[in-house]
């Protein structure tokens, strides 16, 4: 399969089971089954209620082989909205077809018809074929930040 046959759709409210399937996927391969704790309905709310963040599909054939999951955030250096990449999986026999290049271009494309300053993401250190496929697209490794984070229970504990 080529390129040429590939269809991006957004992801709508009856999407959230297959949603979920590539979740763990991507937890799966990250190694990081045991931190999944999301579910179809507090999916269903935060990205179809509430709007938190978007997701699209890469589908050949009718098969649904890669997704991307973003939302928008805020530059107070650059001024403007960035699109943050949360996720983007493609299922590993799926792999080395173009399919996440296609889905990378499709979310680029959406940030600059919304005026964004940046797109960004984290990938994981061990991570090189990703590590690869980011630095042939141009995008440069922040070396010199570190991610900190607040998990629930934190934000539980310094909210009391």
């Amino acid at each position: 399969m080529s390129k040429d046959n590939i269809m991006i759709r957004k992801a709508e409210r009856q999407d959230v089971p297959l949603l979920l399937d590539f979740i763990r996927g991507i937890a799966q391969y990250e190694k990081m089954e045991n931190e999944v704790v999301a579910s179809a309905e507090v999916l269903e709310r935060e990205m179809f209620d509430e709007h938190r963040a978007e997701a699209v599909f890469a589908v050949v054939d009718g098969r649904e082989v890669g997704f991307a999951l973003y939302f928008y955030n805020f530059s107070t250096f650059i001024g403007h909205s960035g699109l943050y990449l949360e996720d983007l999986f493609v299922w590993p026999e799926e792999r080395g077809k173009g399919y996440g290049k296609v889905l990378l271009l499709y979310l680029v494309k959406i940030a600059r018809e919304h005026h964004c300053g940046r797109m960004e993401w984290t990938c994981l250190n061990w991570n090189q074929p990703s590590i690869d496929f980011y630095l042939s697209l141009g995008a440069v490794p922040m070396n010199e930040w570190t991610i900190y984070r607040l998990d629930a229970d934190s934000l539980e504990r310094l909210s009391k």
